[in-house]
C-alpha cells in the first residue's frame, strides 16, 4: 500500500513557512501540505491544500524533490508506504498568513486544527523537523545536500 503526499516549501527572506499540528495525539512540525486525493494532480493537490490550510492562492508552483527511498507511515498501523513530492511556491503577500512565534502556540488540537511559523534557514536545524523526509528536503533547501 502506498499513501502520496504533497507539501509545499513557501521561502521568504531566508525563512521557510512550517506548519505545528496535533496528528493522532503526537505534536508534528512539517512543511504544509497533505494527502493527494483521487483524480487529483500533483500541482492540483498543493494548489488545494495551500488554500485550505493556510487560506492563500500558490502561485508559480515548481517541482523540488520527490521521495528516493523507502519510507513507512508513522500514521498507519498496516504496512503503507510513503511517497512524498515536494514543491515551492509563492504566494501573492506572505504578510497575510497568519503566523505564530512559538512552536504550537494556540494549537487547540480540535481536529486538523494547525498553526504556521517561519523557522530561519540559517539557524534552524533539520531536528526541529518531525518527519524523516521532512528532514532530508530541510539538507536540500539548507544546502546541505
Amino acid at each position: 500500500m502506498f499513501t502520496i503526499r504533497v507539501y509545499g516549501l513557501l521561502i521568504e527572506t531566508g525563512k521557510v513557512l512550517v506548519s505545528d499540528e496535533l496528528i493522532k495525539g503526537q505534536h508534528i512540525t512539517k512543511f504544509p501540505g497533505g494527502g493527494l486525493e483521487y483524480g487529483e494532480g500533483l500541482k492540483e493537490c498543493l494548489v488545494r491544500e495551500v488554500r485550505e490550510e493556510i487560506g492563500v492562492e500558490a502561485m508559480d508552483v515548481q517541482h523540488f524533490y520527490t521521495t528516493d527511498f523507502f519510507q513507512q507511515s508513522a500514521f498507519h498501523r498496516d504496512p503503507m508506504q510513503v511517497v512524498s513530492v515536494y514543491f515551492t511556491f509563492r504566494v501573492p503577500d506572505p504578510s497575510s498568513i497568519p503566523v505564530v512565534d512559538v512552536p504550537f502556540d494556540g494549537l487547540t488540537g480540535n481536529g486538523g486544527h494547525e498553526v504556521f511559523r517561519w523557522l530561519p534557514i540559517a539557524s534552524s536545524t533539520e531536528e526541529m523537523l518531525s518527519l524523516p523526509i521532512d528532514r532530508v528536503v530541510w539538507r536540500m533547501v539548507r544546502g546541505d545536500r
